[in-house]
């Protein structure tokens, strides 16, 4: 799922029924999930944010931007914060399963639609920005709304799309690609800001200024890049912060941010106490965090997600000073469809099987059976892992566990996409006759590709179980035995569900091209199946033969 985030600033932060109005232009597009409106009474502007996948994003900003227009006067706007329109900057900013490139051309498609077809003056900053000198928003709003007409009847100040014409109630909007920008803090054991100030001056990228050789202050930089901080303190919490802005997490992380704070903190003789997300952050920030502090413990991160995100959580203090649950703080799981299927009790699951309801069917078990083939493989490479007898193969132990776990999610997400292709199918049947040969080709396609993804994880399972048998625990021989044998049966019952699904179709030259794969994927898992069966058995001192009669 390609996830885009749009955090639009507008010039209005006072009258509640105007902000609200233009937040829910944004909201209203099928797709986008408003996630957040912060208002300030001294700047008198809003942060809105929202995410979607790009073009209910690039639609939602859209309506935003119109929005504010029709409802915001900039002859009339005053407030404390820079500004030069009545929608004033509009950054997009990827958060998964999407490039900056791509946001930067979503970037220009928004102020390319806005500049047409609104009229508005439009510059790019940021990663889109059309000349080195626009990057920096600061360089761009310099003059503000009231120098404005001047800045557009300079040729150098043209803008990248709309007119170089002022539009006295609008004024102009700032469109860009940016990166993710956490604001995170750090609590200490103390209650005097300057102390907080301190560490934060120690570990903000601009750092503090010093005297140099020759008496005149000079700026001696800090130990992070791309990291704003200051020190405050939070009554409410009765502990001072290092609140920093981190607007790169490529450059600086999470967890490296944390544990700089730690160590100045020790050296400057405080703790840190925990600290604190501030709104919304993205999941691999967090995983990112949760993989550092499991592999400075000797402990395998082909473990679970859940529990990769629990070891962060714990390990970061997130929860000191106010409550932080994953579910609503960590945008691709706000975003997440629910999963009714994969969510069940095992009990609950093989009792809505086994109803007349043809789903979940034999496409949903097959991915179910492949997802346990998969957690055997990794359970197997975790069980060793942290002995000392297989240190030497710990890398590879681990990588075998990190990537079960892959492959385990994605089966278990198949479990109910493979019901969700089947409803459309079903939904297709019933269009009417123009509409219905087109839409039930594609649905049936669609249906049969969920299985085969099943059914081409199969190998790759197989593989895994053969690997951490030869390199795992003995006693867990049968365990990998096991997870083999399941991925046999994965992958034959999902081919099995890929054929019936496009047994109608086979002169389809894309049906046909699906049916050829799903049938070389089951002959590679029973191959690999086969041979790892064999020799497990054979280690167990019996002979396969005769185990399968």
């Amino acid at each position: 799922m390609k996830v885009v985030e749009c955090v639009p600033n507008v010039s209005e932060g006072r009258r509640p029924e105007i902000y609200n109005a233009i937040a829910q232009a944004a909201a209203s597009v099928p797709g986008v999930r408003l996630l957040n409106v912060d208002p300030g009474q001294e700047t008198n502007r809003t942060v809105i944010t929202f995410v979607g996948e790009p073009e209910a994003v690039i639609e939602g900003a859209f309506a935003l931007i119109k929005e504010a227009g029709e409802l915001i006067d900039m002859r009339e706007h005053s407030g404390a914060h820079p500004r030069m329109g009545a929608a004033d900057v509009v950054p997009l900013v990827p958060v998964s399963g999407i490039s900056m490139e791509e946001c930067v051309e979503l970037a220009k498609k928004l102020g390319k639609r806005v500049g047409e077809e609104l009229g508005y003056p439009v510059y790019l900053y940021e990663f889109a920005a059309s000349k080195p000198e626009r990057r920096s928003l600061a360089d761009i709003r310099v003059g503000e709304y009231e120098g404005l007409r001047d800045k557009l009847a300079d040729p150098t100040w043209a803008p990248d799309f709309g007119p170089a014409t002022f539009v006295p109630s609008f004024g102009a909007v700032v469109i860009g690609a940016r990166k993710f920008l956490v604001a995170y803090n750090v609590n200490l054991n103390v209650t005097d800001k300057r102390w907080a100030n301190r560490v934060a001056f120690d570990v903000r990228e601009r750092g503090r200024m010093v005297a140099g050789p020759d008496g005149k202050k000079v700026q001696k930089p800090g130990l992070l890049k791309a990291v704003r901080g200051v020190g405050w303190y939070i009554p409410e919490y009765g502990c001072a912060q290092v609140s920093m802005n981190l607007v790169d997490l490529d450059v600086t992380p999470v967890h490296v941010a944390f544990d700089t704070c730690e160590e100045r903190a020790q050296a400057r003789g405080m703790r840190v106490t925990g600290s604190e997300l501030v709104g919304l952050v993205p999941r691999q920030a967090i995983l990112d965090a949760g993989r550092h502090y499991l592999q400075k413990m000797g402990r395998s991160t082909g473990v679970p997600e859940a529990d990769i995100v629990h070891a962060a959580v714990r390990t970061l203090g997130l929860g000191d000073v106010s409550p932080f649950e994953p579910s609503e703080r960590i945008i691709e799981y706000i975003l997440a469809p629910e999963r009714p299927l994969a969510s069940m009790t095992l009990q609950g699951f093989a009792d809505e099987t086994s109803r007349d309801s043809a789903a979940p069917g034999g496409g949903s078990v097959s991915a179910l059976v492949g997802a346990l083939g998969a957690s055997l493989a990794a359970m197997v490479a975790n069980l060793a892992h942290p002995k000392g007898a297989y240190a030497k193969s710990r890398d590879e132990l681990e990588a075998i566990a990190v990537e079960g776990q892959r492959i385990k999610q994605e089966l278990l997400n198949a479990i109910d996409e493979d019901t969700w292709a089947f409803e459309k199918l079903m939904a297709a049947n019933r269009l009417p006759g123009d509409e219905r040969e087109a839409a039930l080709r594609e649905a049936t396609l669609d249906a049969a590709r969920v299985p085969l993804g099943v059914a081409e994880a199969g190998p790759g399972i197989a593989k895994l179980c053969g690997r951490v048998a030869e390199i795992g625990m003995a006693a867990s021989l049968s365990d990998a035995g096991v997870g083999a044998a399941m991925a046999r049966a994965a992958a034959t019952g999902a081919a099995m569900n890929v054929r019936i699904n496009l047994k109608e179709m086979t002169q389809d030259p894309e049906a046909a091209e699906l049916l050829a794969r799903a049938d070389e994927a089951v002959r590679k898992t029973i191959e690999i199946a086969s041979r790892v069966e064999t020799r497990i058995w054979e280690r167990l001192g019996r002979q396969p033969q005769t185990a399968t009669i």
